[in-house]
């Protein structure tokens, strides 16, 4: 019956617009949940961190704690023991949050932690996450090759002879020119 009704002047750029709109609306709802469980987990965390060094508390205490939590929350998944350790491990690491660490997705920040040592490093991969938008698999890869130790590694004379613009685009473009992993000559090479 719907499809008989004459759509009136302007009707398509109306519902490409709300479209538009709920679809934004969408992904800031999932972007801010996001973030919401990234902090919780974070305060989680702390606060075993807190207990462990305060009161001498050991992993069994986390592996009840899941239990607990699971007992109380049983539709909300993430509260086992090994999640409730990376949890601790995450505020362990992160202090303080850092903003581009609270807009990873939780496996990104797990990623960083099992593959990331240095605190340097991991924001940076972190920062490059956010900014770029990589998928779990796309930041591991670039951690396995070694993207941060990379950056900025070829050494050129583009600054002296070139416009600014043009320097830094094609610094870009070398800026991993020995990177012979596929070849696997890295040491050698």
């Amino acid at each position: 019956m719907a499809d008989l009704i004459p759509i009136p002047k302007g009707y398509q750029d109306l519902l490409s617009l709300l479209k538009s709109q709920i679809r934004t609306a969408q992904v800031r709802a999932a972007l801010a949940v996001n973030q919401e469980l990234v902090l919780l987990y974070w305060g989680i965390g702390k606060q075993i961190l807190a207990r462990q060094r305060e009161d001498g508390w050991g992993a069994k205490v986390i592996e009840r704690l899941a239990k607990d939590l699971h007992v109380e929350f049983p539709e909300m998944r993430g509260l086992s023991p090994r999640n409730l350790k990376y949890m601790r491990a995450f505020a362990e690491a992160w202090p303080i949050v850092q903003q581009p660490v609270a807009q990873l997705p939780w496996g990104h920040n797990v990623r960083l932690l099992d593959l990331v040592e240095s605190p340097e490093e991991r924001l940076w991969y972190a920062e490059q996450t956010a900014t770029n938008g990589w998928s779990r698999n796309v930041l591991v890869m670039q951690i396995e090759s070694g993207l941060y130790r990379r950056q900025g590694k070829a050494l050129t004379n583009f600054q002296a002879t070139l416009p600014a613009t043009q320097s830094d685009l094609a610094q870009q473009l070398i800026k991993d020119p020995y990177n012979f992993d596929f070849l696997t000559l890295a040491t050698q090479a």
